[in-house]
């Protein structure tokens, strides 16, 4: 049986970030891409960097475009028809740590491969499996609470405060919430929803599964490993830097204990080696008298 390795050296970092809303963003796609590609995904590229993956009845369409019109650097859709306008989108700008995207797109890898039913289910209020507020249910239980009410808006707020899901009521411009932070669902973290440190928006009719991916990774406790001289500068008096020290060797077996101890004794001489005039040997017996 093969031993399994160390997760502890797996670790690409040498700080951890928490709370994890603060880490920012990875500066590489590639673990985001990695669920939809497993799937065998199309990729393509154009000259400039930015990268489009489709699904292979095109009906989800997510592009990479670090080269983009603005800071939206991941844009996610899904069609009722191909050649329609998108049933749903969901942004995240280009600060939003990795791992949340890659928690969205490793539950849309998932919701694809159970089909349209699952990857295009609209939000239903009152249907368990498909009510909207099921999005927040995680955040809550890690101890956000609901922010002062205002007109028109739903909000739960971290207990420091410095990150927020808001839901924003009535009714909304369809394109708007495609393009622009004007959509149903906005999460973000930082000082103000103004000038977010990071922030994503999802429109009315994204999977509420899919929404629930990212708040239930936001709210996990774990902190996330990032390097120190890539993280913002905010960070340094928001969040708590954690060194990561190196993994220490496993204490030793009292086996390990025999082998060593075994490995410092003299070898013993093979039979064969041993001369004949050794005291080892048996004395000559006296011959007879003459």
């Amino acid at each position: 049986m093969s031993a399994q390795p160390d997760p502890r050296y797996d670790i690409d970092g040498d700080v951890y970030v928490s709370p994890r809303y603060l880490a920012g963003s990875t500066g590489t796609g590639d673990p985001a891409l990695a669920p939809l590609l497993g799937l065998g995904w199309d990729l393509q590229h154009d000259d400039l960097g930015n990268v489009y993956v489709n699904a292979p009845d095109r009906r989800v369409r997510l592009g990479y475009l670090p080269e983009g019109e603005d800071d939206g650097l991941w844009r996610i859709n899904g069609y009722l028809d191909p050649f329609g306008p998108p049933a749903w989108g969901v942004c995240f700008n280009d600060s939003t740590p990795t791992e949340f995207v890659r928690a969205f797109t490793t539950a849309l890898a998932s919701a694809y491969e159970q089909g349209p039913d699952v990857y295009l289910a609209r939000p239903v209020s009152g249907i368990d499996e498909h009510d909207p507020f099921l999005a927040v249910v995680p955040l809550l239980k890690q101890g956000w609470e609901f922010d002062r009410p205002r007109w028109g808006l739903f909000a739960v707020q971290s207990p420091d405060g410095l990150a927020a899901m808001e839901f924003t009521t009535g009714d909304l411009d369809p394109a708007a919430e495609l393009t622009t932070r004007d959509a149903r669902w906005q999460l973000w973290a930082g000082n103000s929803v103004e000038r977010p440190a990071w922030y994503a928006t999802a429109s009315t009719d994204t999977p509420v599964a899919l929404l629930t991916a990212v708040t239930r990774c936001v709210a996990d406790p774990a902190p996330l490993p990032r390097w120190r001289g890539e993280t913002f500068s905010y960070i340094e008096g928001m969040a708590r830097l954690t060194p990561i020290l190196p993994a220490e060797p496993p204490a030793p077996t009292p086996l390990d204990v025999q082998r060593a101890v075994a490995s410092r004794r003299p070898a013993a001489l093979p039979a064969s080696s041993v001369p004949r005039w050794s005291t080892t040997s048996r004395p000559a017996l006296p011959g007879p008298r003459r």
